[in-house]
């Protein structure tokens, strides 16, 4: 049924015709959100990582094999992992002492010419004749070579038991 006013035609709908109206926009709202949301999550391109990513990475994974060497007395991958003056700044301290544990916390890493400073906050606790230890600063891991090596241990040294 239409009516007619002044050229216009205006169309009388049912209740029930509404409804089904309404359901039907619905649908196709729905439809129109799950095809927005498919085409928003394509897979997006990768940027490769930089050398100087990769370099870091490295950086922090050398940490990581260090305070495990140094927590499980093994001075074959303490020596593999440094130079001579790196071993030396790490192992000064490897005796005199029941246990030790390391939080390293990765701030900064500078790469300047063929020498990678890494800054690392660190937490320790140290077990000595039955007493424990705690102590925290920020050092630096002088790295070089390629492989990664550390050279030298800067400033709040972490391998150095508290009160000597």
């Amino acid at each position: 049924m239409h009516i007619a006013k002044k050229g216009l035609k205006l169309y009388y709908c049912e209740y029930e015709d509404f409804i089904q109206l309404e359901e039907l926009m619905k649908k196709i709202l729905l439809l129109v959100f799950v095809c927005a949301l498919f085409v928003s999550c394509g897979k997006k391109e990768v940027k490769p990582l930089s050398q100087e990513s990769k370099t870091s990475q490295e950086a922090f994974i050398l940490a990581e094999t260090i305070k495990n060497a140094f927590v499980a007395n093994d001075s074959n991958t303490l020596q593999k992992n440094s130079t001579e003056k790196g071993y030396r700044d790490i192992a000064a301290n490897a005796k005199g002492y029941d246990s030790v544990e390391f939080t390293f916390t990765p701030r900064w890493v500078d790469i300047e010419n063929n020498q990678i400073l890494l800054n690392i906050a660190w937490r320790s606790t140290w077990v000595v004749a039955g007493r424990s230890i705690d102590d925290r600063g920020m050092a630096v891991f002088a790295m070089e070579g390629t492989p990664l090596k550390v050279s030298q241990i800067l400033r709040g040294n972490p391998f150095i038991l508290p009160g000597q």
